[in-house]
């Protein structure tokens, strides 16, 4: 497979810049990924050709004829499980969602779960305005029958609440058309809150943890299985969305022990370099950033052990996708999303909806 030219594999020239070979890359992604019928040696050749050829150090001693690095053998981006590197040295351990005990979250009696859900952008003037302008009516009305009112006057008034009377029948087609809106989208949406289908025991895992502990959220809505722009595969293993406020998530099986990231973002366990497993958030961030402007976007590495032990993670704060166990999950992030725990964004919501693929 060394034999192979990388160049001719991505059909792109030897000058191609590091952009070309991306678009080259991602259109033969398509094709060759094991889900689309490729084979997973053809696909994960395809990665290294990908990765030589954009990293300029890599990309200069290939060209000088040095040999090129094996290719990883973590398998390429897929839903599939791969049971014994997800179980560690103990295939027959089965982890199990971690019990969390509400009354320490912080943020859970701060939160009213029967609070109605305010959905935006709002279609139509609200309620607000309607009662004023038949306030201002009724007030012109009372006027016009308690006081004698001199022609000029009575004219005023006349014309007052004509204005009054035009600008009601506007709101009330505003107010209809608003609930035709909403009619439409519930019946598009239906009342789930969570959307896509998660895929091996980590991500269901993470998936049984945000609907007994986020969705007290009301305005939460959980996404799993989401594709990057311009990629038909689940990158991303879940999405939180609540409000104008997104996180995303790696699911991770993992052997137990303390896990932090240094300030390069490598991934350390119990004081080593850990070399049991990829993190590809960092992309996914930027990612959705771009395709949600206004929208702020944060990461999380949700680890649960592989065998009996505990999980422990370093400080996250200056991480852009930090490792954290599910206890620290809930109740940091879910602090954060509780900033605003009612709203939904219809907008927002279609576009993340847009990228399921699960």
């Amino acid at each position: 497979m060394a034999e192979v030219d990388y160049y001719e594999l991505l059909g792109v020239s030897r000058g191609a810049s590091a952009a070309e070979v991306k678009s080259a890359y991602r259109a033969l992604a398509k094709v060759m990924h094991p889900d689309a019928g490729g084979t997973a040696g053809t696909f994960r050749l395809l990665q290294l050709a990908y990765e030589t050829l954009t990293d300029p150090t890599r990309r200069a001693r290939y060209d000088l004829g040095d040999p090129p690095e094996p290719a990883p053998a973590t398998a390429p981006r897929t839903r599939r499980p791969a049971p014994r590197r997800d179980f560690g040295d103990d295939p027959n351990y089965v982890p199990k969602l971690p019990r969390i005990d509400p009354r320490g979250i912080p943020w859970w009696q701060t939160v009213d779960a029967g609070e109605r859900v305010r959905y935006v952008p709002q279609v139509g003037p609200g309620h607000a305005p309607v009662v004023v302008a038949l306030a201002s009516l009724i007030l012109l009305l009372s006027i016009l029958l308690a006081i004698n009112l001199s022609p000029f006057l009575l004219a005023v008034v006349l014309v007052l609440m004509a204005a009054a009377v035009v600008v009601l029948v506007r709101m009330g087609r505003g107010l209809l058309a608003a609930k035709r809106e909403h009619q439409a989208f519930t019946a598009e949406i239906g009342t789930s809150k969570s959307f896509g289908l998660p895929g091996d025991r980590a991500e269901k895992l993470t998936a049984e943890l945000l609907a007994k502990y986020l969705n007290r959220l009301p305005g939460v809505r959980v996404f799993h299985g989401l594709a990057l722009p311009d990629s038909v595969f689940a990158d991303v293993d879940h999405a939180v969305l609540c409000g104008h406020r997104l996180v995303l998530i790696e699911s991770k099986l993992w052997l137990p022990g303390h896990y932090e990231v240094d300030d390069a973002g490598a991934m350390w366990r119990n004081g080593h370099p850990f070399r049991g497993g990829a993190v590809r958030l960092e992309d996914s961030i930027d990612a959705f950033a771009d395709l949600l402007p206004g929208v702020e976007v944060r990461g999380a590495v949700l680890i649960y052990p592989s065998r009996a032990g505990e999980v422990s993670t370093g400080d996250p704060d200056d991480a852009l996708a930090p490792p954290m166990s599910p206890h620290r999950f809930v109740a940091e992030l879910g602090q954060w999303l509780a900033a605003d725990p009612s709203t939904v964004d219809r907008d927002v919501f279609r576009l993340v909806l847009d990228r399921v693929v699960s």
